[in-house]
């Protein structure tokens, strides 16, 4: 961990971003690497930073995720999660070669025009359902990014909002399909021997917050309807995108 700022700052920032990310994913299902990890770059190495993502999400899914259980269609979700699976080892080995300012621009500024289009032209753009095809391909990027730098939910929450879902459809394909390939990740980190004495003192940190804000998450989604829940989850993108944009370096 980097202890420039000091290293109370330093565990400040990790327990910050672990509440504002436990808080969106137990909100929409997804978002704690798109709120945490502008944050957890300030304090941490990429590749930790990347790891306690895929953590802190597991850990914000397995509080959330029982209540959503009975409404997961595995059979359905299978282009995606395959594909995902798939997509995860190319992301774990792109860390060791992509540029992460390269990265953190790319997708902050890709989320930046999404997310202003939509907030703009809210309910009038739209794409015909795709095929499995489609789906798989989704999943497969999704994956990469996830391994990558945990952030397994970007692309298929674009997916999701351009397709038209229920928020109620939005938050369970989110939380099965982010649980299951950032839990990959997290394996596929260890099995690369990526995982050590760093991340495990970063996530002692990160714990109690991504618990209390999943908690808080899960209390607020029960008030939403539909359009609030959508423009919710754009407002949030939008804000990501913009610190890794402004953060970028």
């Amino acid at each position: 961990m980097s202890m420039g700022a000091g290293e109370w700052g330093a565990h400040a920032i990790v327990l910050a971003g672990a509440l504002a990310g436990g808080f969106v994913n137990g909100l929409t299902g997804f978002g704690t690497g798109l709120m945490a990890l502008p944050l957890w770059l300030q304090a941490l190495e990429p590749v930790v930073a990347a790891q306690l993502v895929s953590a802190a999400s597991v850990v914000g899914h397995a509080w959330t995720l029982p209540a959503a259980w009975p409404a997961i269609d595995w059979r359905r979700l299978a282009p995606l999660l395959l594909a995902g699976f798939a997509g995860v080892p190319i992301g774990t080995w792109l860390l060791a070669w992509i540029s992460l300012p390269t990265f953190k621009l790319g997708l902050g500024l890709l989320l930046v025009a999404y997310c202003t289009l939509m907030l703009v032209a809210a309910g009038r753009v739209q794409i015909a359902a795709g095929g499995r095809a489609r789906e798989a391909a989704v999943g497969l990027a999704g994956g990469v990014l996830g391994g990558l730098a945990g952030l397994s939910g970007a692309l298929p929450t674009v997916w999701a909002a351009l397709e038209g879902w229920t928020k109620e459809r939005r938050r369970v394909v989110f939380q099965a399909f982010n649980a299951t390939i950032l839990s990959a990740m997290l394996v596929a980190s260890l099995v690369q021997g990526l995982v050590g004495a760093r991340f495990l003192a970063a996530m002692a940190i990160a714990l109690p917050g991504t618990l209390a804000g999943a908690w808080l998450g899960a209390a607020l989604y029960e008030r939403l309807d539909d359009r609030r829940f959508d423009r919710i989850v754009l407002f949030l993108l939008l804000v990501s995108g913009v610190g890794l944009v402004w953060w970028n370096g």
